[in-house]
């Protein structure tokens, strides 16, 4: 083999390489990856809240932190938010789940916790809804029950 030859060979090695690494996207799969546990951990909280009200036997959520909020919330403990975690955790769910890339989010007790995630409460329809402000690749992820 010549030097031309393998300097020939290397260029193309590292075109192809290049190509792979792009067409991959390993940041927008990870991404990806956290909008799916974003949607999942939605889903969950959104589970605890129907078995809620399915126990309550009505239309109502009960909770000693009062009715789920007409205005968006956010879950987590502290003013200005709404502390869902004592009515779901441990009857329904094993800990609350939280948005796995947002710095403040976190979950070890009932009394330290803030999920990332909001909630409301349709006034007109009753209507629950969930949302991930902190969704990545310009999705909106939110669920409406």
């Amino acid at each position: 083999m010549t030097l031309i030859e393998i300097v020939i060979v290397i260029t193309l090695l590292a075109i192809l390489t290049g190509v792979g690494i792009v067409a991959m996207n390993p940041a927008g799969q990870l991404a990806g990856s956290r909008n799916s546990r974003r949607t999942l951990d939605l889903q969950t909280i959104m589970n605890g809240i129907r078995a809620n009200i399915a126990e309550q036997m009505g239309q109502t959520f009960s909770c000693g932190a009062g009715a789920i909020p007409t205005s968006t919330k956010r879950m987590a403990v502290g003013a200005g938010n709404y502390d869902i975690a004592s009515c779901l955790v441990p009857a329904y769910l094993l800990s609350l789940p939280f948005d796995p890339s947002t710095s403040s989010a976190h979950y070890a007790s009932n009394t330290d916790y803030d999920t990332g995630y909001y909630v409301v409460q349709s006034s007109s329809t009753g209507q629950i809804t969930l949302t991930a402000p902190a969704a990545e690749l310009k999705r909106t992820i939110s669920i409406t029950r």
